[in-house]
C-alpha cells in the first residue's frame, strides 16, 4: 500500500479548503473542476500528508462526508483489497478504468466505512 488519507466531500469545496489552509497552512494543488464549475478533486498538502477534497454531487448524509482513500501499489493489490471489502459490503462505484489513467472503485465495507480505492497505472 502506498498510502491512506482522508477524502472530504463537502459543498463549496474551494471555500472549505481555503478555510482549512488558513488554519493549517499547506498548499492547495491538483484542482480539477467539472464543466459546471464544481470541484471534482483537489488536494491540501500538509507536510507529508494530503487531505483530498471534492464538492458533493448528490445528497450526502452528515457524518458520511469523510471517506478513506487507499492508493494501491499494483493492480493485483487493488483487486485483492476490493474483493475483500465488498464481502458483506456495498459497491458504490465498481472497479473500473478511469479517465485519469487509474483503476478506481468506491465501496462501503460491512462496518459502514467508505473506501476510495485507486491504483494509478
Amino acid at each position: 500500500m502506498k498510502n491512506a488519507s482522508p477524502y472530504v466531500f463537502i459543498d463549496n469545496c474551494q471555500n472549505v479548503m481555503e478555510y482549512y489552509q488558513s488554519i493549517f497552512g499547506g498548499d492547495i494543488t491538483n484542482i480539477q473542476n467539472s464543466d459546471d464549475g464544481k470541484c471534482l478533486h483537489a488536494e491540501l498538502h500538509l507536510g507529508d500528508s494530503i487531505i483530498h477534497f471534492s464538492d458533493t454531487f448528490g445528497k450526502i448524509q452528515e457524518g458520511d462526508n469523510v471517506r478513506i482513500t487507499l492508493e494501491c501499489e499494483s493492480e493485483e493489490e487493488i483487486r485483492k483489497v476490493y474483493d475483500a471489502l465488498i464481502k458483506e459490503g456495498k459497491i458504490t462505484a465498481p472497479l473500473q478504468d478511469t479517465f485519469w489513467g487509474a483503476i478506481h472503485a468506491n465501496v462501503v465495507d460491512k462496518f459502514g466505512i467508505g473506501w476510495l480505492l485507486n491504483y494509478q497505472k
